[in-house]
């Protein structure tokens, strides 16, 4: 049986004949310094431009094997406390850094009226799994009870990422959920994560090429992360998921680990835990970064930001 052509909005198509058009090595053909510079210079042709914001700074908090940067985004100078965002950067867990997801966190920032700090977590292959984990657990623990080094106190901590930062946003969910940092999360908003393992699904096969994120580079993250197939932290499907915060749970519709993504909403509705799920009609894996080059994107991101609102509401 012949499958239906997948819709693809116009101006996400304009943008993947451009790519298509430019040509080049893919990530997993590149070197590992190539690799990283081509997802920055991705994301600065195709993201729109940085907000301006009141406060964008640099610290950083310990770490289970050194000092972990960070980066804090405030619209306002000051504010009285309430929830903080921490923000976990996507790049299968090599290539993303502060800089890759900037503009994005200055948004999300802007949007939300609300504090947002992006971790910079240690990478692999240099740093395999559980690395990347550990640090954002430890950072988000950091954030939830460091009120004087923010100048900020969190009521509630708001995990978000998108990617393999939506892997790790749902594994810190799990890990907080049985050892509780300072304060509780009240909301998680995993942006097409890899939820389970997407090898054999057919959304993989299905946008294998083409669409942005290719399935050999899937494999050249999964390979060079080497997460045990065994390990809730690499593969939330696995934790407990009668303990989830409220969500909101993304994924885009010609994305290759789309179904990962569905397979975590499923676990959702059978434990019964409230959550919003959106799926970005005719949108690739990364639309997040891609606001500038595909503008209707923007409203995607703007209606994920009113779920948020709307669950944070709600649990108010």
């Amino acid at each position: 049986m012949t499958r239906p052509t997948p819709f693809i909005r116009p101006d996400m198509k304009a943008f993947l004949d451009a790519l298509a058009a430019i040509g080049g090595p893919k990530v997993a053909e590149m070197t590992l310094e190539d690799a990283r510079a081509s997802y920055i210079a991705l994301h600065g042709m195709a993201d729109r431009p940085a907000r301006d914001l009141a406060v964008v700074r640099d610290l950083s908090c310990p770490g289970p094997a050194g000092d972990i940067p960070l980066r804090l985004y405030d619209a306002r100078e000051s504010r009285e406390a309430g929830p903080v965002f921490t923000f976990y950067h996507g790049g299968g867990f090599v290539i993303g850094d502060l800089d890759t997801h900037h503009n994005l966190c200055t948004e999300l920032a802007a949007l939300m009226d609300l504090p947002v700090v992006a971790v910079d977590y240690r990478r692999a292959p240099e740093h395999p799994f559980p690395a990347a984990i550990d640090d954002c657990d430890a950072a988000t623990r950091w954030i939830a009870s460091s009120p004087e080094a923010l100048g900020r106190e969190a009521t509630g901590i708001i995990t978000i990422g998108d990617s393999a930062g939506g892997t790790a946003t749902l594994a810190v969910g799990q890990l907080l959920a049985v050892s509780p940092a300072h304060v509780p999360v009240v909301l998680q908003v995993p942006l097409f994560p890899l939820a389970s393992d997407a090898a054999g699904s057919a959304s993989l096969e299905e946008f294998a090429e083409g669409f942005v994120l290719t399935k050999p580079a899937v494999e050249f993250f999964d390979q060079a992360f080497a997460a045990p197939r065994d390990d809730h932290r690499g593969f939330p499907i696995l934790g407990d998921h009668s303990t989830a915060p409220p969500t909101v749970l993304i994924t885009a519709s010609l994305d290759p680990i789309r179904d990962s993504g569905r397979d975590y909403a499923k676990a959702l509705v059978d434990a019964g835990r409230p959550f919003v799920f959106l799926e970005m009609e005719g949108l690739t894996h990364s639309f997040t970064n891609l606001r500038g080059a595909v503008p209707s994107a923007q409203r995607d991101l703007e209606r994920i930001v009113a779920a948020m609102k709307f669950i944070l509401g709600v649990a108010q």
